[in-house]
């Protein structure tokens, strides 16, 4: 299994412990602990994927809570994976951590919490993508910088723990999901341009 980058310190902190407290005869609480290294290996899992058709596709797992021609808002729950990816081909322009609230990321406040903003401009216009965090740990990775270029379906970051991933699309797309639905990240296609 492959696990995100940056993950090794969440994974081996609760293994060294279920170790520790298994050496000194503390079973109950080491299979506590257990429990959590199991949880920090099933959210830091990064599954390869490949992009299906053409068109946008999903920079992250989830649900839809908000579509419109201007952008897709995505629920990522505890389930799902949480490593994000770029949703058309191009070159970053620009990143900006901007400070801001914590609110459930689920509620529309969460467009104002502390988020990560990514600039993608792609061959149909530029792309924003937000990393928006919720309540819980906060922490946004960042994966790319001004002048990478990236592939459909790359690789750029992840959220740790509750959060939410906003993108615009560019003109000329029309959406090809509704709210509700549920999306794989670097798989699902959410727009294609239209003909």
């Amino acid at each position: 299994m492959r696990l995100a980058r940056g993950s090794t310190a969440w994974i081996s902190l609760p293994l060294f412990l279920t170790a520790a407290l298994a050496l000194v005869g503390n079973w109950y609480i080491s299979a506590v602990a257990l429990v959590g290294s199991i949880f920090m290996l099933f959210f830091h899992r990064d599954p390869d994927r490949l992009p299906r058709g053409e068109g946008m596709i999903a920079p992250a797992d989830g649900r839809i809570i908000a579509a419109t021609e201007g952008g897709i808002t995505i629920f990522m729950g505890p389930s799902d994976v949480h490593v994000n990816r770029a949703p058309l081909a191009g070159v970053v322009r620009k990143t900006e951590y901007i400070k801001g609230g914590h609110f459930p990321a689920f509620l529309a406040w969460a467009s104002h919490n502390q988020q990560n903003r990514i600039t993608l401009e792609t061959s149909d216009g530029d792309v924003e993508l937000r990393q928006i965090t919720g309540t819980l740990v906060r922490e946004i990775v960042c994966y790319v910088r001004p002048g990478d270029r990236v592939a459909r379906g790359d690789r750029i970051g992840m959220i740790r723990f509750g959060s939410r991933v906003e993108v615009t699309m560019p003109k000329g797309y029309r959406l090809q999901i509704k709210m509700g639905d549920k999306v794989r990240a670097g798989e699902t296609v959410i727009a294609v341009k239209r003909p």
